[in-house]
């Protein structure tokens, strides 16, 4: 099974043969064949090179960067592969058509609000009393078809998005002072972790949608835009609260995560070497985790799962089966 690396220190990513080394600063090599790799994630300052680029994109891998902060930059995209003028067309057509877009923008709201709500549900049969906060966000589900346009829509995703964070003080057994979302830059370490988290969906979903025929700049949900893989964004309202939220709900309570793993200086800003690696550590195996499909009727990942809804967009665009999002089930 191809897994991601994490390039967390200082140093220089090279190829030496049909293998990856990195060599640190401090004088520590490792190498990795390439075909173990799905995708790379660049934390450190790293040097590469147009040999290893080429390699790269031969082997069609993603690098995906982020800053001092880790906070995500950029990625370096292969040459895409799997394309198709059929499905390009009529995913621009889906957008320009103002009932169909909006038709499959309320199923990716749809998704995410049911998948919020299972996660409070979840843990309000743990007695956490969040049934105030699970009654909103159904009042909220029954009114999405009555958005009139995409603004008002993102709007009602907004306010569910309010009305779940409230009910995070009462999830996390710790005391913490989270009040709402705050991105730019983040205040806290909760919403620290959620930027953190939401970019590396947001990443795995690109790398997913890449290794399908769809164009990841044509969006539905969230405006298209210069510099950015907006459909990304669309499929990953549905399985953050699945991946992101469940693993900063469970690494805050198991206290994997503490003060200590953060700057204080920086107002928690930036999360330490230390606190990112438990993070990638347990993220990673967030996407490994298996779970029975009830329609295929076999296990696949979590990361598989976001695939499968990458193709069930195309049969929803093409006209082959109507458009139904990932909902947890277990």
């Amino acid at each position: 099974m191809k897994t991601s690396l994490y390039v967390y220190q200082n140093g220089e990513l090279k190829r030496k043969d049909n293998t990856l080394q990195f060599c640190s600063t401090d004088g520590q090599k490792r190498d990795v064949p390439i075909n173990t790799i799905s995708e790379i994630y660049i934390f450190g300052e790293v040097t590469i090179n147009t040999k290893l680029i080429n390699l790269l994109s031969k082997n069609q891998i993603i690098v995906h960067f982020f800053n001092y902060y880790d906070f995500y930059t950029s990625s370096l995209v292969p040459k895409k592969v799997k394309i198709s003028g059929k499905i390009s067309v009529t995913q621009s057509a889906f957008y320009l058509d103002k009932y169909k877009r909006q038709e499959l923008a309320t199923k990716f709201v749809e998704g995410a609000a049911k998948n919020i709500y299972r996660n409070m549900r979840y843990y309000n049969s743990r007695g956490k009393e969040l049934d105030e906060y699970m009654n909103e966000v159904k009042y909220y589900l029954k009114n999405l078809s009555n958005a009139q346009d995409i603004s008002e829509l993102m709007g009602m995703e907004g306010n569910i998005h309010k009305i779940y964070y409230k009910s995070f003080n009462n999830i996390i057994d710790r005391e913490i002072d989270f009040d709402k979302r705050v991105k730019r830059p983040p205040d806290n370490i909760i919403n620290t972790l959620i930027s953190y988290l939401n970019s590396l969906v947001y990443t795995t979903v690109l790398s997913e949608i890449y290794k399908t025929q769809l164009d990841p700049t044509i969006s539905f949900l969230h405006e298209p835009g210069d510099s950015r893989f907006s459909l990304s964004l669309d499929i990953a309202e549905i399985f953050k609260p699945l991946i992101a939220d469940r693993l900063i709900f469970s690494m805050l309570n198991k206290n994997q995560l503490q003060e200590k793993h953060f700057s204080q200086e920086l107002n928690y800003l930036y999360i330490k070497e230390q606190g990112s690696k438990i993070i990638l550590t347990e993220y990673d195996k967030m996407l490994k985790r298996t779970i029975k499909h009830k329609d295929l009727n076999k296990s696949v990942s979590y990361r598989y799962l976001i695939r499968l809804e990458c193709y069930k967009i195309i049969k929803h665009i093409l006209g082959e089966k109507e458009y139904e999002p990932f909902v947890i089930w277990w």
